[in-house]
């Protein structure tokens, strides 16, 4: 199929680099233009990425460019004034975690979303993994998961530098986000649902030799479903993990780096691998679901709106919360 769909990325640094790899195996897409202040990184993305037009201000990408999707890719702290703009152009808008500086900032964007005839999805990519997403499938199919855990953890070097502090929030909520919403998705009844927290007992630290942020919390959901998260920062290595059990089953995730799960049926240790194809394939990622949602019309499984609810979470554990939300 030839390219539908016409996209500029604004921001080309790190984080960029996965939507761009995703958007050039996406054939309904077509890599129009980028936009970076930084002209080091705009060149580099420039020669990597071979787009029509390289601009340094994001203004200029809009006001010379014809395009159907917009990927924002900055830091938190700057996202809110572009989605706004790209939304208000109706331009349909991918948005990088976290989803702002705020919960507060993230609900200015729920409203420019509502006052908009486009589409816009939280870049919350564990939603869109083919292995979490038939683990999810099959705790569904027994009733719904009844526990989920998720560990997120870094060494001292992935935390918040203090002169970004300014634009990048604490790093439960610009970073360990991604398993805080996990959590909420794995927890889900129904394909497009992520359950929202009711209750939360988070305990909050910071260590006695590094000062960095220590988190653990249990979380209540609106049905019989219980979470447990585990972030910690300054510790030995760089770990991301998740549990799902439901009746008879037992799933664990291991996805410090290419997903490995292994999965426990009725009491016996499950050798089969997971059905991926029952999900979208083995190539399922976030921007196929989000120009299906375009070309069909239908909402992202991760949109604006349900983001509140995960960036409200984090805060309330940030806060060290205790009780009901």
């Amino acid at each position: 199929m030839t390219a539908e769909l016409n996209v500029g990325v604004i921001g080309c640094g790190g984080h960029a680099q996965s939507h761009f790899a995703m958007i050039k195996a996406e054939p309904r897409m077509k890599l129009v233009a980028i936009a970076e202040i930084d002209e080091t990184r705009r060149n580099k993305a420039k020669a990597d990425h071979q787009p029509q037009f390289a601009f340094a201000d994001y203004r200029d990408l809009l006001d010379k460019t014809q395009l159907d999707v917009v990927y924002v890719v900055t830091l938190a702290g700057h996202l809110l004034p572009i989605i706004q703009e790209c939304l208000g152009r109706n331009i349909h808008t991918s948005i990088e975690k976290a989803p702002g500086y705020t919960a507060a900032e993230t609900r200015q964007m729920v409203a420019a979303a509502h006052a908009s005839k486009a589409k816009a999805i939280v870049s919350f990519n564990r939603r869109y993994m083919p292995e979490i997403l038939a683990v999810r499938q099959l705790a569904q199919a027994r009733g719904g998961a009844t526990q989920v855990a998720a560990n997120y953890h870094k060494p001292a070097s992935g935390m918040v530098p203090p002169d970004r502090q300014s634009v990048v929030p604490p790093e439960l909520t610009s970073d360990a986000i991604h398993h805080v919403d996990l959590i909420r998705w794995m927890a889900g009844r129904t394909q497009a649902e992520a359950r929202v927290a009711t209750e939360l007992y988070a305990h909050t630290w910071r260590g006695a030799g590094v000062p960095a942020p220590h988190h653990n919390a249990v979380i209540k959901f609106d049905d019989h479903t219980h979470g447990v998260m585990m972030s910690h920062f300054g510790v030995g290595y760089r770990i991301q993990s998740a549990e799902v059990h439901a009746e008879a089953m037992s799933a664990y995730l291991d996805l410090t780096s290419k997903p490995q799960v292994t999965l426990y049926l009725d009491g016996s240790l499950v050798d089969t691998p997971l059905d991926l194809d029952a999900v979208g394939g083995p190539n399922f990622n976030e921007t196929r679901h989000f120009v299906d949602c375009i070309l069909n019309d239908s909402q992202p499984w991760s949109t604006i709106d349900d983001a509140v609810k995960t960036m409200d979470l984090c805060e309330a554990i940030v806060a060290g919360h205790q009780g009901r939300l």
